[in-house]
């Protein structure tokens, strides 16, 4: 078997990026979403959210595909929640897409404590602002990037 790390920081959001994550059963649904990857024989190393949205340092098997993996991850996870509709009342589903941006191992620890202090970093930063900084960092446009607009 080869050597592989895929190391991927992804996100996603809630449908309208509407704030339907309660703190109060956010770990709830990260322990589902741990579930799912561990089934999918990935490694989540750090996993935390905002009401608007999740962010996810995780290790991908190198049979699974990206996509499929997020697929997968953002169909079960939506439907738990609209099962547990009493803890996530007002969570109608999740928005078109995601962002995944890979990096290496020596660059994982500074992404985990990244995931890690989200709330924090969130008091002086918009999810948008650091979304496009996100953006420009990897070479990219943020005025030809689709992510955060609604259809």
């Amino acid at each position: 078997m080869p050597h592989i790390s895929l190391t991927y920081h992804i996100v996603w959001r809630t449908k309208r990026s509407q704030p339907t994550i309660t703190e109060a059963h956010e770990r709830e649904l990260y322990a589902y979403i741990f579930g799912i990857c561990k089934q999918k024989n990935c490694h989540l190393y750090r996993l935390n959210s905002m009401p608007d949205h999740v962010h996810m340092c995780v290790e991908v098997h190198p049979t699974v595909a990206l996509s499929e993996f997020v697929k997968v991850v953002k169909q079960e996870s939506s439907k738990w929640m609209k099962e547990h509709n009493k803890e996530f009342p007002m969570f109608e589903g999740w928005a078109n897409g995601y962002a995944a941006f890979s990096y290496s191992a020596k660059e994982r620890p500074t992404v985990i404590e990244y995931i890690k202090n989200q709330k924090e970093h969130h008091k002086h930063k918009s999810f948008r602002e650091e979304y496009e900084e996100w953006l420009q960092e990897m070479g990219l446009n943020p005025a030809q990037d689709m992510f955060l607009r609604d259809e």
